[in-house]
């Protein structure tokens, strides 16, 4: 019995199981945990890298709200300019245009205060009516707004609208002889056409090829292009 048991003890030895009386030494509490899922734990310069990367990351988030209430902000601004110009865009030509109202106004008054004298109402009227139709044209010149009596002047498509044709041999033919309606133009844009009578009948003019096909495109020729008879 007492060799059996020796022999049990040598078996358990063998094995690997501590004695009775040994200690087995202890394993520090995550070491093992961290060891057996292959990870060590993050060393000093990547936990500052880490770091380092939220505060970029939240530096970043800050810059960008700013940047979204700053375009919010110019989105405002701008419809609010864009109705301001809508709104007061003729607010300097309005202003202009002032004189010429007051202008009108002391005429009817002084033609009144010549009707109630006796004196000559229509002289007065016309007078007034004159002095304000000049002041008027040079309130629209002021802006960049001009007249167009283009009386003498060859034919323009782009700034005379010709209502008839008049037979003049004296003066080159496509010439403006009469002026309907006066035009106006701003810049080198028409406001208004001029309404006009073209001369037929006289002379051809000299004119530039561009003025030329300007003309050809007031009043196409029946010519076959081919042949060059009619």
């Amino acid at each position: 019995m007492i060799g059996e048991n020796d022999g049990a003890k040598d078996r358990r030895h063998g094995a690997g199981e501590p004695a009775s009386g040994e200690q087995t030494p202890a394993v520090p509490s995550g070491e093992g945990e961290s060891t057996a899922a292959g990870a060590a734990p993050p060393s000093q310069a990547e936990a500052g890298a880490l770091a380092e990367l939220r505060s970029e990351n939240a530096a970043l988030k800050d810059r960008l709200l700013r940047a979204l209430a700053e375009t919010e902000n110019v989105r405002r601004r701008a419809e609010r300019d864009l109705g301001d110009a809508r709104q007061y865009a003729v607010t300097r030509f309005a202003r202009d245009l002032l004189p010429v109202a007051d202008n009108m106004e002391r005429a009817m008054a002084s033609a009144h205060t010549e009707a109630h004298r006796g004196e000559n109402l229509v002289k007065a009227l016309v007078e007034g009516v004159d002095l304000t139709g000049k002041e008027l044209l040079r309130v629209l010149e002021r802006h960049g707004v001009r007249k167009l009596v283009p009386v003498g002047e060859r034919f323009d498509p782009n700034f005379h609208e010709a209502l008839f044709e008049v037979p003049d041999p004296a003066v080159p033919d496509g010439t403006v002889s009469q002026v309907v309606e006066p035009g106006y133009a701003i810049g080198t844009r028409p406001l208004r056409p001029a309404k006009v009578g073209i001369a037929r009948g006289g002379p051809s003019a000299k004119a530039s090829p561009a003025a030329s096909a300007t003309e050809a495109q007031a009043s196409p020729s029946p010519r076959d292009p081919k042949s060059g008879t009619g």
